[in-house]
Parts: C-alpha cells; structure tokens; sequence
C-alpha cells in the first residue's frame, strides 16, 4: 500500500496495490501493521456501509467529546468525492478542508482522524460507501456541519439544486457555531 501525507495534519490517502489479470483483481484493502507503521494506532470497533444515488450528499458529520471517531473511508462501487474539515482546537489548520475523489476504479482510501467533520457526495449514478470507525456511534453526541458555508469554501462539484440531503444534513450549523474539539 502506499501512504499518501495530505496537507492537513493526520489526514492520509492510502493507495492499496490491486494485482489483476482477465479474471479480475486482488487486493489487501486494510493491513493493520502497514496502517499502523504509517498512520499510527488505531483500533476499528465497527464497519459501515451506505449506498447512495447520485447527488446525494452526506455530511458534513461528526461525533462530539468522547464520542468523537476516526474513519477509514472507501468507495466498492461508483464515485464520490469526499470531504473531511479540521474542528481541532489549537489546530494551524482549524475550518480548512480537504477533497478527495474515492472510487472503484482508483480503489483510494482516506483517514480521517478524530476531530474532523466527514461527508461525502455521490458523483456516479450509485456508489456504496464503506467505512471503518474507531469509536461506536452515538447518536447524542452527534452534529453536523453546514455542507454550504461559505466560510468553508468546499466546491462539491455538483451544483446545490441538483443535490439530495437529508432533513438533518440540511439543519448543519455554520462554522462559526462549533467548538473546537479538545483532542
């Protein structure tokens, strides 16, 4: 695998190495003594999966105090692009974001430590997401952060009209309005 360092601290793109023939292919798509070698440690206590269509548009999620959770992010089938912002106190990178496109056909991972605001929006027709978290869900010590501030900037490749999101992911709060968390 290879261990892509991205501009935010703690965040990584890791590239798994997929040996194929006209069978199709094989891949290690999680090795925990590489991850721990490059990322560090991190003990994962649940996998999730969604499928969404396209335009759908999850997040930006994250889980506050105790509850608060690393994710190892992946796309099986379609394409996303996929956002994660830094709310770490104290961090030189507070309310910056970064982007990465996650598909089947790049088969590209992103960390996404605690701390941060996570979601996702969906570029193919469908896409099944799946992720690795390090902390089990919560859902009291759930927020969201506005998808649309413009204090964030995120360019989410596809135009607001065209974008379907849910009642909560709707009601984010600005920026402005979140606590930085205590790490």
């Amino acid at each position: 695998m290879k261990f892509n360092r991205l501009d935010i601290d703690g965040v990584w793109v890791i590239e798994p190495v997929r040996y194929g023939d006209k069978r199709g292919y094989f891949m290690e798509a999680w090795k925990e003594s590489e991850f721990r070698q490059h990322v560090g440690p991190v003990h994962f206590v649940q996998d999730n999966e969604s499928v969404s269509n396209r335009g759908v548009l999850r997040g930006l999620h994250f889980q506050k105090g105790e509850y608060s959770q690393a994710k190892l992010v992946r796309v099986s089938r379609g394409r996303v692009l996929d956002v994660a912002v830094d709310l770490r106190a104290g961090s030189p990178t507070y309310g910056r974001h970064v982007a990465v496109e996650l598909s089947d056909e790049n088969a590209r991972q992103l960390f996404v430590p605690r701390g941060f605001a996570h979601g996702f929006v969906v570029l193919s027709d469908v896409a099944q997401f799946q992720y690795k978290v390090d902390n089990q869900y919560a859902p009291q010590a759930e927020a969201t952060l506005r998808f649309d501030d413009e204090a964030l900037g995120i360019d989410w490749l596809i135009p607001h009209d065209e974008m379907l999101l849910s009642d909560k992911d709707c009601r984010g709060v600005a920026l402005k309005d979140v606590e930085p968390f205590d790490l």
